[in-house]
């Protein structure tokens, strides 16, 4: 318990109650300090004397207070007219003087401190003492790297570091994150999560409450969100880590918060699920061939191709070839008949669709199917930002399956003739075709071509009419 010298005033002030209750009080304040405090008066004489200065030194309150200076118990002999003199200056100089030197402790060993000392004046304005307080080095240093860490954390980080509260509203922004989020470092602050991404919010969140609800994961976690800015929105792919953050000054551990580092990975990943997705449609190229070439049919081999191309990269396709054999360059309009395609309704192997009738499908002019003849070239088409309803509509109006939104149409090319088109749907939980695909279509459609060549489709233009009826009805 702190501890000071007292006058005999007390009775000549009044009833002693209120006097010793602010003693009390005055105690109870300076044994609750986390810092070392000991006060001197004007003649150097120790008056206060807190827990943690015997903490670190191991002199009581009752060993310290009334003792003159520092002086062959707490510092050396050899060293106390430095120490004493340097704290002392603190009585007669503004502000506070900060040094460092060692203190003995009661066992004999010395611990280096760092002392903060301002004077303590009277009623007259006058010097009437000093108070020192002081901690270890090595913890003054802890502390101070902790401030450090935390500035420049929120300065000069190359990761973006977000204070998250329990209400899960971003507390203290530093600037990476605030340019990662296309806003000002205020702006960001005390928003709702769902105002700053429109994708990725609930997963984000759910992290959030486990962190504070369980603790930081092992590992961190790579979340993809879609955020809000002026110039649109951004799909990324953020690395996060997640830290708990507690009150050192409670008790029980009271959370404050979650703190939140992520680090933009976005190209990173794209180039690792590029490269993923080449080596497996390599692979899925590789597998088809093998199986085709254990076909005897050709035309058996071409659905095998198409079948093989399905997997991971539409959820429906069909063939339709060229009305009476193959399409001449340059010439007029085409009529494509159905061939082959594979079930809507349930995921299984392609199957025949009339192509003996050879009844043409009813593709309105400018189908997409139809200028993937004309042009002898890719065409990517897709039903857009539109309702259900409209997605459907435009589905069925193209002879599709009802659930396609995006399509694909490569075109069937064998020894300079134009056999058909292959087309792969997709539906709405699936990303639109991008010209990778395309690629990768127009390879399948090449080994398609060149199943159905060995078929005899198109021999009609090659031979005459004849021949190509029936090889078409073949």
């Amino acid at each position: 318990m702190s501890a000071s010298r007292r006058s005999g005033t007390t009775d000549e002030l009044g009833p002693g109650e209120p006097e010793r209750d602010g003693a009390d009080l005055l105690a109870a304040l300076l044994d609750g300090m986390d810092a070392a405090l000991c006060a001197f008066d004007a003649d150097g004489v120790v008056t206060h004397w807190n827990r943690e200065a015997e903490r670190i030194l191991g002199w009581s309150a009752a060993e310290a207070v009334g003792r003159r200076g520092f002086a062959g118990w707490a510092v050396r002999t050899a060293d106390a007219e430095e120490v004493e003199g340097r704290l002392m200056s603190a009585m007669h100089a503004p502000g506070r003087q900060v040094h460092e030197f060692a203190l003995l402790t009661k066992d004999g060993g010395r611990v280096l401190v760092r002392t903060q000392s301002a004077a303590v004046r009277g009623a007259d304005g006058k010097p009437a003492g000093l108070y020192c307080a002081f901690s270890e080095v090595h913890a003054q240093i802890d502390l101070e790297r902790s401030i450090a860490l935390s500035e420049a954390l929120f300065e000069d980080a190359s990761w973006g570091v977000v204070l998250v509260d329990a209400d899960l509203r971003p507390a203290v922004v530093n600037a990476h994150a605030a340019r990662d989020f296309g806003m000002t470092r205020t702006a960001v602050l005390g928003r709702p999560l769902g105002e700053l991404l429109s994708q990725g919010v609930e997963e984000l969140e759910n992290a959030l409450v486990h962190v504070l609800a369980e603790g930081a994961p092992p590992a961190p976690a790579e979340l993809w969100v879609t955020v809000r800015t002026p110039e649109g929105e951004r799909r990324r792919c953020w690395r996060s880590g997640f830290l708990r953050l507690a009150s050192p000054l409670a008790e029980e551990p009271v959370p404050l918060g979650v703190g939140w580092l992520f680090q933009d990975v976005t190209e990173a990943k794209q180039t690792e699920q590029e490269a993923a997705q080449l080596r497996f449609r390599s692979n899925q190229l590789h597998r088809a061939g093998r199986a085709a070439a254990e076909c005897e049919d050709p035309y058996e081999a071409a659905t095998v191709h198409l079948d093989f191309a399905l997997a991971g990269f539409a959820d429906h396709a069909l063939i339709d070839l060229v009305a009476g054999g193959a399409a001449v360059d340059g010439e007029g309009p085409v009529r494509l008949v159905r061939a082959a395609a594979t079930p809507s309704g349930a995921p299984g192997p392609s199957v025949p669709a009339g192509r003996a009738a050879g009844i043409p499908v009813r593709y309105e002019e400018g189908h997409p199917a139809l200028q993937c003849v004309e042009r002898a070239g890719s065409v990517r088409a897709g039903a857009g930002a539109s309702s259900p309803e409209a997605a459907r509509e435009w589905a069925l109006a193209r002879q599709w399956s009802a659930d396609s939104v995006h399509a694909l149409c490569a075109v069937l090319r064998s020894r300079g003739r134009t056999l058909g088109v292959v087309t792969f749907l997709r539906g709405a939980s699936r990303t639109q075709f991008e010209r990778s695909d395309a690629v990768y279509a127009e390879d399948v459609a090449v080994r398609i071509a060149s199943a159905l060549d060995l078929a005899g489709v198109g021999a009609r233009a090659a031979s005459g009419p004849g021949r190509g009826q029936g090889a078409a009805a073949g």
